[in-house]
């Protein structure tokens, strides 16, 4: 069988590549073809593909605006050559899934989200705060366009695999697509618990707009309470400028290094509205419970305090079936009273009962249930065409 694995781009080792991680070493023989490949920036897994980029690989100052070509992703996807392939799985938040493909093959689409730049958190990427006039001009331009492209492209998946409950709700929404789901993986063997004796709090993210990084910032100014960010990324300089000297900005780190704060910290901290959120399961992996908002994907993978049912005689065992915390308004003071909130039950949380929750998400589950679903796909289709 002749399969190619489409990704968007490989400029580093987030969520979305630890899965496409998976698919190259299920299927090591598949060429990949991306957009953009920044050599060395993923793993060697991946890096020792037959990976295939595209026109964006020529363009001037790649590596660090690719995304200013966004306009221009949806004609650059179209011209990657895929009638011949049996099987092409697409792994896909913005473009991948726009490829064309022939009438004999069959295309799985594994969706981390329809794109959010273009739909639901345009006013926040592109908003007066975060972009300038000549940015915000140029997407009221283009917006229309790519808003378009996408629900019409969405038409050419065969089958899509949504990453969460909350991102097929939006596959529905926004192209009316039907999806099956199958959670993404833990790597529960490499983020494992420890001895703990941090006395700070974490965040583990890209800093960018939609992680909500700056309410973290103010609600720990206010807090005076340790907090280390392990991160890069856009908003970099300014959460540096309103950021205490109790907040640490650390840049990007390896993962031993982020293994270890984990380990050693008090709670994972977790202000944005994610579509899932590999984080929040690698802290719970290494017995760490999770102080998130309370929207999005971690309503699928964090085990919260309820407020409802706590009351002075049955608290500690309530926590101890509790894998976290949410709040539910993105605000710096809603944020504040869960870490205080918090600090009056952290004792009672059970590092084997976190741990044990994030092992129902493990590598080893998702690998089998792709390569199953996979398999399964393909059989049924071949039978059809």
């Amino acid at each position: 069988m002749k399969i190619a694995l489409v990704h968007d781009w490989l400029t580093g080792m987030r969520g979305g590549e630890k899965v496409l991680e998976i698919f190259c070493e299920l299927f090591p023989d598949a060429h990949l073809y991306t957009l953009l490949h920044i050599k060395g920036s993923v793993s060697n897994t991946i890096e020792n593909m037959d990976i295939r980029t595209s026109f964006v690989q020529k363009l001037p100052f790649k590596n660090k605006k690719y995304r200013h070509y966004l306009p221009i992703f949806p004609t650059i996807v179209e011209r990657f050559r895929l009638e011949d392939y049996d099987l092409v799985l697409s792994s896909s938040h913005c473009v991948a899934k726009g490829v064309i493909t022939g009438p004999k093959t069959l295309h799985v689409c594994y969706c981390f989200t329809p794109m959010r730049y273009i739909w639901d958190l345009y006013n926040l990427y592109f908003g007066k705060e975060r972009s300038n006039a000549i940015t915000r001009l140029s997407m009221f331009l283009v917006l229309g366009y790519l808003r378009k492209w996408d629900v019409d492209s969405s038409k050419r998946v065969d089958k899509f695999v949504a990453i969460s409950k909350y991102v097929a709700d939006r596959i529905k929404k926004y192209y009316n697509r039907d999806s099956d789901i199958i959670y993404p993986p833990a790597d529960c063997s490499y983020f494992k618990p420890g001895i703990s004796n941090g006395n700070f709090y974490l965040m583990v993210t890209p800093l960018a707009p939609n992680k909500r990084v700056d309410i973290a910032v103010k609600a720990f100014n206010e807090l005076d309470l340790p907090l280390k960010i392990i991160g890069s990324g856009p908003e970099e300089k300014m959460l540096k400028k309103i950021a205490s000297e109790n907040i640490e900005l650390l840049g990007w780190q390896p993962d031993e290094t982020v293994r270890e704060h984990y380990v050693n910290c008090k709670a994972l901290i977790f202000p944005g509205v994610e579509d899932f959120g590999i984080v929040p399961l690698e802290a719970q992996a290494c017995g760490r419970p999770v102080i998130a908002l309370g929207e999005g994907g971690v309503l699928e993978t964090v085990l919260p305090l309820d407020n409802k049912d706590i009351n002075a005689k049955n608290e500690d065992s309530i926590v101890n079936n509790a894998t976290g915390i949410f709040f539910y308004e993105q605000t710096p003071e809603s944020l504040a009273q869960a870490v205080i909130r918090f600090k009056s039950v952290a004792d009672s949380f059970d590092k084997g009962r976190i741990r044990k929750h994030a092992k129902s998400f493990d590598t080893a589950i998702f690998k089998d249930k792709i390569k199953i679903y996979i398999e399964q796909t393909y059989n049924e289709f071949k039978k059809i065409a």
